[in-house]
């Protein structure tokens, strides 16, 4: 007798799908390793250079506190300004959150490396994560950039008329400022061809930019409460120190210390900027050892107290990949 097909036969062995193997999610090596960077240079950053955030510290113990808490406030909304200039320099919408966290973490990368690159590679990688290209996003921070130096010289202007013993107008003749300008229409006409294509790009930007009220006016209001609310923090310093100074010239000794550091490209102007502003602040009336306390503070509401909760920011941007 021949068995019947069915009682011979192997039984079925179920054959495991693709989709019942679990999924393992792993994150980028380069992202865990910058996060690790990231804190480590904050722990680095605030042991290094806690003598002065000790001495600073003790020297503002006895100041008024509700003068520091306003340096403090207007300290905090210099970000919102920032990330207001930021969306006022691109067309596109984005998203006012994550926008104001990287102006709070760029301003803290800021004081890793010199001359700014340190927010401008942050504002960069984020422009570029929202889906602008590499030269948009360079472009955005270009004129972000330009819109801040307009607004600080016209700063500066306003308060040298207001007060013009305080500043002198160097005396050039009107040939030199001639040659100056012809100069400058010469060197941009032998630009070569890619500076000349990235120039045209901004200002395409700039005109795009301008077409929108709203763009433009958060582009130029942005900038120009940042450099006023910085000053504020120099005028609040120096109240909560009881220093006699008036406002007004304490505010263009902070516009013109700021301006004068940017020619030596230092992180965050640390060395630079001290220097100047403590020289500027002696110019406009104060004593040395007043003009470095206020210094200190106004480092310490602007620097050092928000240095490490920045850096944390950094890497959990990082981390979450929207840089």
């Amino acid at each position: 007798m021949t068995p019947s097909p069915g009682t011979d036969a192997a039984p079925a062995v179920p054959v495991p799908t693709a989709t019942a193997a679990p999924r393992v999610r792993t994150r980028a090596p380069w992202h865990v390793a910058v996060t690790l960077a990231v804190f480590a240079c904050a722990v680095f950053l605030a042991g290094h250079h806690w003598p002065v955030i000790e001495a600073g510290a003790k020297r503002l113990a006895g100041a008024d506190p509700g003068w520091l808490l306003l340096g403090a406030t207007a300290t905090v909304a210099t970000w919102v300004c920032s990330a207001l200039a930021q969306q006022g320099a691109v067309t596109e919408a984005l998203p006012a959150g994550r926008l104001l966290a990287v102006q709070f973490a760029a301003s803290a990368a800021n004081h890793v490396l010199p001359a700014g690159l340190g927010a401008g590679a942050v504002n960069l990688r984020f422009l570029t994560r929202r889906g602008l290209s590499v030269p948009r996003s360079a472009a955005a921070l270009a004129v972000k950039a330009a819109a801040g130096a307009a607004t600080r010289g016209a700063l500066i202007a306003l308060l040298a008329l207001a007060d013009p013993g305080l500043l002198r107008r160097p005396g050039l003749s009107t040939v030199t400022v001639a040659a100056a300008l012809l100069a400058a229409v010469a060197l941009a006409m032998l630009l070569p061809g890619p500076l000349r294509r990235a120039s045209r790009a901004v200002l395409t930007d700039v005109r795009a930019v301008h077409r929108l009220p709203g763009r433009a006016a958060a582009l130029w209001g942005g900038s120009l409460a940042f450099s006023s609310l910085h000053a504020l923090v120099v005028v609040a310093v120096t109240r909560a120190l009881g220093l006699a100074l008036p406002p007004d010239r304490v505010a263009l000794a902070y516009l013109a210390a700021s301006s004068a550091a940017v020619l030596l490209p230092t992180p965050g102007g640390i060395g630079s900027l001290d220097a100047a502003l403590a020289l500027a602040l002696t110019l406009v009336g104060a004593t040395g050892s007043a003009a470095a306390s206020a210094v200190i503070g106004y480092r310490l509401l602007t620097v050092w107290l928000p240095l490490v909760p920045g850096l944390v920011v950094l890497g959990v941007l990082v981390r979450r990949k929207q840089l």
